[in-house]
């Protein structure tokens, strides 16, 4: 049988009241870049640390010229700490981010940060030199189908993944970090979208990716539709503890504080789909303005722009239903993948959406014919 995937907006749903930007991504705030490598292959047959590799990275960039030169403001949240974004400590300290923002597995954490230290070396003379690299790393446990003690993610997979990263459509789903990723005892992954705001009659766009792999299937909650309720066959052999990473990315301009506040709202925007932080579940979530670039030394006092606190809420607000969405096309947009030791997650079955949208008050109205 061929699954029907497709986003939540192209089936009609549709999460919060904000216009979403052109592509509704994290790409449509500009200069931001997303690149993926998928790292996928052999059978559950295959013994323990020899595969099958279900796993990859994505890389994140604020922009597309030299971070390492020219930083932006960032900030950070943790909603429960049972994971793990290397360089969060930096960002709370400096409120900066000065390197890509790569995800990954749990065991490749440490490979995917030493590449990224190489891969900025390389485009770089003096870095190292002027200063250490500490890149931001976040990872999610892939292990219910992926061979973890494999280690199957190399530098090359992660070089790969910076090399590829592009404005325009962000893929979705089985992909990148997300290709051994699971959500609500479904198959889940890398999923994004955006939102758009007016503060002082300007146009500000906000955009979220999440990395999903948290949750029980009775929490699952979409467009304020129990639907984890409703859909209780499909289920795993076993419910894995998980997290989830969520990057937020905004053209307004915000200080590193109001970054953080930002950050905090994508743990809202995690509750709204199902969440409650459960005690295994590494829930972290990183947010950055790409409005200014800091450069690394300074001759003059550097001014920034920033909008006021009673006006922020609209960024609040996009934050939440954009973490949510992201989550959900992360959900649509997964395939049923059979891993190690024979585990199968199934995609969430859209074919049965729209009965349960309907007994709720909640019609899917698509656009266009995605059937």
């Amino acid at each position: 049988m061929i699954e029907l995937r497709a986003r939540a907006r192209d089936l009609g749903i549709t999460i919060g009241p904000l216009p979403m930007g052109p592509l509704n991504a994290i790409t449509d705030v500009p200069g931001v870049l997303v690149g993926h490598c998928t790292v996928s292959w052999g059978g559950p047959e295959l013994p323990s640390g020899s595969g099958p590799a279900r796993t990859g990275v994505t890389a994140i960039l604020p922009h597309g010229g030299n971070l390492f030169r020219e930083k932006v403001v960032a900030g950070a949240f943790t909603a429960n700490g049972v994971g793990e974004v290397v360089g969060c400590t930096a960002i709370r300290e400096w409120g900066i981010i000065e390197t890509p923002i790569m995800l990954t597995n749990s065991q490749a954490l440490g490979q995917v940060y030493d590449a990224t230290v190489r891969w900025v070396i390389a485009r770089d003379e003096l870095a190292g030199i002027d200063d250490a690299i500490m890149p931001v790393v976040g990872e999610c446990d892939d292990g219910s189908l992926n061979d973890a003690r494999g280690m199957h993610v190399k530098a090359e997979h992660a070089f790969a993944a910076l090399d590829a990263a592009t404005g325009g459509p962000v893929a979705e789903g089985s992909v990148g970090a997300g290709t051994g990723m699971t959500a609500f005892d479904f198959k889940a992954g890398i999923g994004t979208s955006s939102r758009v705001v007016s503060i002082y009659d300007r146009q500000f766009t906000l955009g979220a990716l999440a990395l999903a792999n948290f949750g029980l299937r009775h929490r699952l909650v979409i467009d304020g539709v129990p639907v984890g309720r409703e859909i209780d066959d499909l289920m795993p052999v076993e419910n894995r503890p998980g997290s989830c990473i969520v990057v937020i990315a905004t053209d307004a301009p915000l200080s590193a504080r109001q970054c953080e506040r930002l950050a905090l709202r994508g743990a809202l925007g995690l509750a709204q789909v199902g969440s409650y932080a459960a005690d295994g579940s590494g829930e972290i979530m990183v947010a950055f303005s790409t409005a200014a670039r800091l450069p690394r030394t300074t001759e003059t006092p550097i001014k920034l722009s920033i909008i006021g606190d009673d006006r922020i809420s609209a960024l609040f607000e996009a934050a939440v239903d954009a973490t949510a969405e992201a989550v959900v096309n992360s959900l649509f947009m997964a395939e049923t993948m059979e891993g190690a030791g024979g585990n199968v997650y199934h995609a969430l079955p859209l074919e049965r959406l729209p009965a349960i949208m309907e007994r709720y008050g909640r019609p899917m109205t698509p656009p266009h014919d995605v059937v």
